[in-house]
């Protein structure tokens, strides 16, 4: 009989060898690669003598037209009372309602964690001459910055409102017709967030994490989310953790935390990826240089993708990209990016065995050249399958 997923005080995760895991099939292609990805989970997962009974939760287009609501409640109470799901693509909302379903997801479960592991997958087609230098791990923030929503549109009352207000009481000299939004950056979410990083770190014997920010020009939010990360260095982790300015560059046997401005980060990333381990930054320098860096190794239809909470337990696995509808029940695209997210899953899980049985099968997979059209594409002599097809070719090869 098939078990919840529980969580003790501290955060770790009990979990049975026959979980109920919610899941989201997602929009547009999601109808093609989410029943492909779990083919390949299961079969893994029974491999290895486990079983997942999957149970679907509703979100996006599909849960509009059959419950008229774009985001269920029901929805959000099941991902509580399970703690771990994962999920397709999701459309976002037109002329109202959520800016972002996945945003919301995230806001509304406080998963202040988005995890987006980055490397080659041996085989996969890349536009760079050295793509298994790309070993990186990101940690985005999730819950603030300028996708916590704060904004006013132009030529509204409110934002007249607002501009007034910040001109009589700061000075600061907005020009009409502005749109003004705000970007908080807190003590506390740049903590936790950088405390999940530095313990990821040490779990996973990486060497370096890196602060990434634009504290040169935004010196009271970005600059402070490097201050405050150097000082949980200092107040935490002196044990087994030192920032670059308390030891030159040279941390001995701990690990060394350092950090680097935003735009030196997407130059350096490209041209020399191995200095960089694991990534903590804001949301918005999160979403940029997490697609920058799947371009790097194959794209972002294989790129996986977590949003997680240490604290509760929470956690979502998602696919990276959009919902492509126009490919949508062809059983065409590429199913890696949910495929991965699911092995990221079962990593999370301490399914290792089983996670690592399908990156194995994936690679083989592709090194025999039987891809999709997306890597057909970019090979000589590949063979090009269909997304079920891809499948079950993996699953051949467990």
């Amino acid at each position: 009989m098939a078990e919840k997923i529980t969580v003790d005080a501290q955060g770790v995760l009990n979990v049975p060898d026959n979980p109920i895991i919610p899941f989201i099939e997602g929009d547009g292609i999601g109808v093609d690669i989410w029943p492909a990805a779990k083919l390949v989970l299961d079969a893994a997962a029974k491999k290895h003598g486990k079983s997942i009974e999957w149970k679907e939760v509703l979100a996006g287009e599909k849960a509009f037209n059959e419950t008229g609501d774009w985001l269920p409640e029901q929805t959000i109470v099941d991902f509580r009372e399970y703690l771990i799901g994962i999920k397709g693509p999701l459309t976002t909302p037109i002329g109202g309602g959520f800016r972002s379903l996945n945003v919301a997801l995230r806001q509304i479960l406080d998963l202040y964690v988005c995890l987006r592991p980055v490397r080659w997958f041996k085989g996969v087609p890349s536009p760079v001459k050295q793509p298994e230098l790309v070993d990186m791990v990101i940690f985005r923030e999730n819950t603030e910055d300028v996708y916590a929503g704060f904004e006013v549109e132009a030529g509204t009352p409110d934002a007249e409102k607002l501009r007034t207000f910040l001109r009589d009481s700061y000075g600061w000299d907005i020009r009409e017709m502005s749109g003004i939004g705000i970007k908080p950056i807190s003590k506390f979410g740049s903590e936790r967030l950088i405390r999940a990083s530095i313990k990821y770190a040490l779990e996973h014997k990486r060497e370096s994490v890196n602060l990434v920010h634009k504290g040169n020009i935004q010196k009271f939010t970005e600059g402070a989310f490097m201050k405050w990360g150097y000082e949980l260095v200092r107040n935490e982790f002196a044990d087994v953790a030192v920032g670059w300015d308390d030891c030159g560059g040279n941390p001995g046997s701990k690990l060394l935390v350092k950090d680097s401005i935003a735009d030196i980060t997407l130059q350096q990333v490209l041209t020399r990826p191995s200095e960089f381990s694991v990534i903590a930054t804001m949301n918005l320098n999160g979403d940029y240089l997490s697609d920058a860096l799947a371009a790097q190794v194959g794209g972002i239809g294989i790129a996986p993708g977590a949003n997680i909470n240490y604290v509760t337990g929470h956690g979502i696995f998602e696919a990276t990209h959009g919902t492509a509808p126009k490919y949508a029940g062809q059983d065409k695209v590429n199913p890696g990016s949910v495929l991965l997210s699911g092995v990221l899953m079962f990593e999370h899980l301490g399914w290792q065995g089983a996670a690592d049985d399908i990156v194995r099968a994936l690679e083989a997979t592709i090194t025999d050249k039987i891809v999709t059209y997306d890597f057909a594409r970019l090979m000589d002599g590949a063979t090009e399958v269909k997304c079920s097809e891809f499948a079950s070719a993996i699953v051949d090869r467990l």
